[in-house]
């Protein structure tokens, strides 16, 4: 444990000397020996810290974190600078926009990234791609590895440790491996298949059909190399990604839909279809220094608020490590990986994801033009339609990421609840709806209780909702005509002693009838997997419904529909 506040190592969760609580990693930075060429990863508070353990020179300090130049980004930089192959003997590292050149920083700016057009790079990088090689780079990384193999040791013999334990109580039929085709879930695998000397454990790979090339390529070469592996493939394939982005506008850096849309949704599926309702462990390749909200994970989550997906636990072997942690894995244990990262990504998630820095949106220019280039015509044309003033220089400069809420969108009306009093009966609402009264909508008040349409009025084709303990009619539902409105619902509540709470429920569910863009959140978020999108209906299943209400709960759906983040206005 290590208090932040001491800067101290203890056994103790509570600091003994300050009373704050401690935390469970003890914090590494990084040394650099100038005559070895490498960074050292080193604990703060390491006797050892400033000495290099391969020749016994003095070391000093470097950086946070660093991740490895491969030669392909390195001739990029070359080309950059106007210098092409002058670091070919060098060792180079980075860590974001700042490169260290035998341990001497380079700072690179956003202008360089406008210095070159795509088409002259493409030129340049083909022009010295045969005497570009791995010559110096090779001796380099085995000089690194040797340089730091206590803290390899450290790291497999404490991954083993936690994994195995967390592993114990699950039978390994339940034990499964979030697999993205990323560095971090590729350590991962490799940690928990040699933790627990199995094989043939499950890997299921979400491909969001927004992947870049070579991750599609690399998971293919990873069930190759893994034959024993039971490799499961989640894509959504019912939705399109531009077409959705027509409907509701692109993703954001708040606005992520496409997150569940296109990678909890249907990974949930695959659960769901292997597992039903058993609780599961899934191991995930997540680290706290990756994010904020990260940060704030635990290494073991099951909190229903917290998991994505309801039936499973969280387990996160990695949680600690930092990016360099990585690196020196893949490494020292010669584990293959993706060669996006070779090119200079530094994440390997979706390619025009708009949490991608100005790097990554370079390299997706040089290396994805046809990709880049529809994608960028598409935000042009969405910051016309709009209406900003200078769409170019709205989406070039980054702005769209910061976008928020669904303003100019034309399907923002739908998450808007329009409503009337009953002015004959006292807690009735009457309802806008988008389209007729149909099996759909009466369906979606199934969390409430019984769906009983034998005791409603035929006259009138009401349903009537009994609550299923106690038999009693809840809630009245029957179409209705009410001024201004094209289709409409009225929807009393009886014998309840909330009337209030019960309509602001029902206000979810029609707002999920106006909304529903099949973003399968609601399906990730049923832990009993009673809730299914199949085509464009959104169904309950009565018979595995528990009635536990989280899906019309603002704590685990705000606004009752995912669409009410992503399309909510301010007027």
């Amino acid at each position: 444990m290590w208090c932040k506040n001491c800067n101290r190592e203890t056994d103790e969760e509570v600091c003994s000397v300050c009373g704050i609580k401690t935390e469970e990693d003890i914090p590494y930075e990084l040394h650099w020996c100038d005559k070895c060429k490498v960074p050292l990863i080193k604990a703060v508070n390491g006797a050892d810290r400033e000495t290099c353990p391969v020749c016994g020179g003095k070391t000093s300090y470097l950086a946070a974190d660093l991740r490895p130049v491969f030669p392909e980004e390195r001739l990029l930089l070359e080309i950059l600078s106007d210098k092409p192959l002058a670091y070919i003997n060098k060792s180079v590292w980075a860590s974001n926009n700042r490169y260290y050149i035998d341990g001497k920083p380079m700072v690179v700016t956003a202008a360089w990234y406008k210095k070159y057009s795509a088409t002259y790079i493409r030129e340049q990088l083909e022009k010295y791609k045969q005497q570009n090689n791995y010559d110096f780079f090779n001796k380099n990384i085995a000089t690194f590895i040797r340089a730091n193999q206590c803290r390899l040791d450290y790291l497999k013999y404490e991954a083993n440790i936690f994994i195995q334990e967390s592993a114990a109580k699950y039978p390994r039929e339940n034990i499964v491996l979030s697999f993205s085709g990323g560095k971090d879930s590729t350590v991962t695998a490799d940690l928990v298949v040699k933790a627990l000397s199995d094989p043939s454990l499950v890997h299921i790979f979400g491909n969001t059909t927004l992947e870049f090339p070579f991750t599609i390529e690399y998971a293919e070469q990873f069930k190759k190399n893994n034959p024993k592996a039971i490799f499961k493939v989640a894509k959504n394939k019912e939705q399109n990604f531009y077409d959705v982005c027509e409907d509701i506008g692109p993703p954001a850096r708040m606005l992520r839909w496409c997150c569940f849309m296109f990678k909890t949704g249907p990974i949930s599926r695959v659960i769901t279809s292997l597992y039903r309702d058993k609780n599961i462990l899934t191991y995930y390749g997540i680290r706290k220094c990756e994010s904020v909200s990260r940060s704030k994970y635990n290494r073991i989550e099951d909190n229903a608020e917290s998991t994505k997906i309801q039936q499973q636990t969280v387990a996160t072997p990695i949680f600690f490590w930092k990016d360099i942690d990585i690196w020196l894995y893949l490494f020292g244990e010669e584990v293959d990986f993706n060669d996006a990262y070779r090119l200079g990504y530094d994440r390997v998630g979706c390619w025009c994801c708009p949490n991608n820095n100005i790097r990554a949106e370079f390299l997706s220019r040089i290396y994805m033009p046809e990709q880049y280039e529809k994608w960028h015509n598409f935000l042009i044309d969405f910051a016309n339609r709009i209406g900003k003033p200078d769409p170019e220089e709205y989406i070039d400069s980054g702005k769209w990421k910061a976008r928020q809420g669904g303003n100019g969108v034309a399907a923002a009306s739908d998450v808007k609840i329009k409503f009337t009093n009953c002015t004959t009966e006292e807690n009735a609402k009457v309802y806008q709806l988008k389209r007729p009264v149909d099996d759909c909508l009466i369906g979606l008040f199934t969390p409430f209780g019984r769906i009983a349409p034998e005791l409603g009025r035929k006259l009138i084709n009401e349903t009537i909702v009994v609550d299923i303990k106690t038999n009693v009619p809840i809630i009245s539902i029957q179409p209705f005509s009410q001024d201004g409105f094209d289709y409409a619902v009225k929807v009393k509540t009886m014998n309840v002693a909330k009337h209030d709470d019960l309509q602001r429920m029902i206000s979810y569910q029609i707002k999920k009838f106006n909304a529903c863009r099949k973003c399968l959140k609601c399906e990730s978020l049923c832990r009993f997997g009673a809730i299914s999108i199949i085509g464009d209906t959104y169904y309950i299943n009565d018979k595995k419904c528990k009635r536990c209400k989280m899906c019309v709960t603002a704590k685990y759906l705000d606004g009752g529909c995912l669409m009410d983040r992503y399309l909510k206005t301010k007027d």
